[in-house]
């Protein structure tokens, strides 16, 4: 039977900043437009948390029960260590996703805009078949497509409107960023296992483009993301703010231009996630500044 600590590890904690990002975002958009409310902010926060955990299990079992995970590096995974029987892992992926469709379900009650279910059941379909089902698309090189509209677009404008009831431009902005550090995430991994997903058939984009093209492009999503709030300059200049961030990606950029081996990429994950973090304090600071 797995433990607590490696069902934390399953988990993968070190995705969950970019779960959070967007709602924190997308709620520092809604205050431009002084509409910011913390309960709604919060359902959304469950609703992308749970996710997020929830894809990370159904990563795990769908990617265990086909062998993807026999022969790889990175994080622990449940199913393909045997620490546990895989429908287990299943069932708690269809918890979180059951989580998130309450919450949700409350918070568009709550905001009246009962269209926006259709992006809720969108986005747990879109979780389940990134690695599940017979034709998963993350095996085609569609993961960063998806996980750009839903954990970059879909939850940041879905928070601001859910709270707003309309959309700032900053909204818009702040979608595409965290979108990018959401691909840049995904990238840095796909980037890693680029030998062992090629041996079993999974050709996610990273497999597609090769490791050269590959590790470029992660680096041009980080510095898309962090200096384009620059366009905000015009609502107000401590946008400005955000090129902080760009310093501090300089870090796992070059760590990705020049790691040799697999494993020298693991800790890029981190820190994708602590330049996807920063950039987002200091998205908040400037409209806190800025109000």
């Amino acid at each position: 039977m797995a433990t607590m600590h490696q069902w934390i590890a399953a988990a993968r904690l070190r995705t969950l900043p970019m779960a959070v990002a967007p709602v924190v975002v997308g709620s520092a958009a809604a205050a431009l437009l002084d509409a910011f409310h913390p309960g709604r902010a919060l359902l959304a926060l469950i609703v992308a948390l749970a996710l997020q955990i929830g894809v990370n299990y159904a990563n795990d079992y769908s990617d265990g029960v086909r062998g993807t995970d026999d022969d790889r590096v990175g994080p622990f995974r449940l199913t393909a260590s045997g620490a546990t029987d895989a429908k287990n892992v299943k069932h708690a992926a269809f918890t979180c996703f059951g989580l998130a469709m309450l919450a949700g379900l409350v918070l568009v009650a709550l905001a009246g805009t009962w269209w926006m279910l259709l992006l809720g059941a969108a986005s747990v379909a879109a979780a389940w078949y990134y690695t599940g089902g017979k034709k998963p698309y993350g095996y085609m090189g569609l993961g960063e497509v998806f996980v750009f509209v839903f954990f970059g677009l879909v939850a940041t404008l879905g928070t601001t409107y859910t709270q707003a009831l309309e959309l700032h431009p900053a909204a818009w902005v702040g979608a595409v960023s965290c979108g990018l550090f959401s691909t840049a995430l995904l990238m840095a991994n796909n980037i890693r296992d680029i030998p062992t997903d090629r041996q079993v058939g999974k050709m996610t984009l990273a497999a597609r483009l090769g490791e050269t093209p590959a590790r470029w492009s992660y680096v041009a999503m980080m510095a898309v993301a962090t200096v384009l709030p620059l366009l905000l300059l015009g609502e107000t200049g401590w946008f400005a703010l955000t090129l902080l961030s760009a310093a501090l990606a300089w870090i796992p950029c070059r760590k990705v231009l020049t790691a040799r081996h697999p494993r020298q990429l693991i800790p890029v994950l981190k820190a994708t996630s602590t330049v996807g973090m920063a950039f987002t304090l200091l998205f908040l600071v400037a409209v806190l500044l800025h109000r």
